[in-house]
């Protein structure tokens, strides 16, 4: 079969991510005071498009090697992701742990958790939240090492129920994972507000943030990027049609949010809600990720320096509204506050991406240029 062409930097695909990060960031300020429209409160799902965003793009890098005649080169994929994330992460994680004023909350879990990228398993949120939206990295950094495994057992006497059971079986085995953490974590103390039983809590913990129950959005991503890559025609059908793809995606979004996500987590939350959410997030992205269409030839100025400042901004954000807090008068918030705030934001981040981040991806170019250059050489 013709494989799919792996398009270059699409505008529409910035955008998201832009957003992505803006609405993370909306969504943790207003727990410094400032007040912002009502989308901020499921900014939560920020967090979840960053999810589709990063299934289809590694996906897609992933499957495009697949068609080529070399086939995966599974160790350059974990350099490149390691180059990718380790710089700024390990930057930030030992401000965390040797510059105590430098987090947003006292108590923080031990360091071998986050050097493991485990701390998504073993959270304590009662007493130990400081760095703790890191959870996300954990679950991506668990994809970086399944997806291999996952394409290489794909791979092995291939069959087109193969990739089908498999999308079932992680879907229902999330939905599982989640129905089985309700019944053990979450209902035996839904008559606790407050404390280390605190059920909200225990609902963070064993259902928010575990990698087993959020694999959704990722999955979704893939699943785009499967899609593109090796069935061109069913892609080009539904990139034709993104607006009704981006009104589909949108609809879904919001009634899961209406339904679901309006008021106090429930056992209906757990089961479906992460699913749909993904599902509308990625029919969203569908809409962005052709260049040809309207949605992903939109440019929005600015959209692209927040894409790419988006890591950085996401592992320091929380730090920085911190320090803002600590050392100025924004108890009250207001529109002062919201630019006191975002402005440090975009500092420390713009400067983590200049220190670190950056020089980590010129490293990672250089080590993949002469790999290139050999491959060309050969043929």
């Amino acid at each position: 079969m013709q494989a799919a062409h792996h398009p270059g930097r699409v505008p529409g695909l910035d955008l998201l991510r832009a957003i992505a990060i803006l609405w993370v960031m909306a969504y943790h300020v207003t727990s410094y005071g400032v007040k912002l429209p009502a989308i901020a409160e499921v900014g939560w799902m920020g967090v979840d498009l960053f999810f589709v965003l990063s299934g289809y793009l590694i996906g897609g890098q992933v499957f495009a090697q697949c068609a080529s005649a070399e086939g995966p080169r599974w160790k350059d994929f974990m350099l490149r992701r390691a180059l990718r994330v380790l710089p700024a992460y390990l930057a930030v994680l030992a401000l965390y742990l040797w510059v105590p004023g430098w987090r947003e909350s006292a108590g923080m879990q031990p360091a071998w958790q986050f050097l493991s990228f485990t701390a998504n398993i073993f959270p304590d949120y009662f007493n130990n939240r400081a760095f703790s939206h890191v959870w996300s990295l954990c679950v991506e950094e668990h994809f970086y090492l399944l997806l291999p495994l996952a394409v290489t057992l794909l791979a092995w006497r291939p069959a087109a129920w193969k990739p089908v059971a498999l999308v079932l079986a992680i879907l229902v085995g999330g939905v599982l994972a989640r129905a089985l953490a309700w019944q053990l974590e979450v209902a035996p103390n839904l008559h606790i507000s407050g404390g280390r039983d605190d059920w909200v809590l225990r609902f963070v913990e064993h259902i928010y943030n575990p990698t087993w129950a959020r694999f959704d959005g990722l999955l979704a991503g893939v699943v785009l990027a499967a899609l593109r890559q090796f069935r061109p025609g069913w892609w080009a059908w539904m990139t034709a049609r993104a607006a009704l793809f981006l009104a589909t995606g949108l609809a879904i979004t919001a009634s899961t949010t209406l339904l679901l996500f309006v008021g106090p987590p429930r056992l209906a939350t757990a089961l479906a809600g992460y699913p749909l959410v993904a599902l509308g997030l990625a029919c969203i992205l569908l809409a962005f990720a052709s260049p040809q269409s309207p949605p992903g030839r939109l440019r929005i100025p600015g959209a692209r320096l927040l894409a790419t400042l988006a890591f950085s901004l996401y592992l320091t954000h929380k730090s920085a509204y911190h320090l803002v807090r600590t050392h100025g008068e924004w108890s009250a918030g207001g529109p002062a506050a919201l630019v006191a705030y975002a402005g440090a934001a975009l500092l420390i981040g713009a400067l983590l991406h200049l220190a670190v981040e950056r020089p980590g991806l010129q490293l990672r170019a250089r080590l993949s240029r002469p790999r290139r250059a050999l491959r060309l050489e050969a043929a």
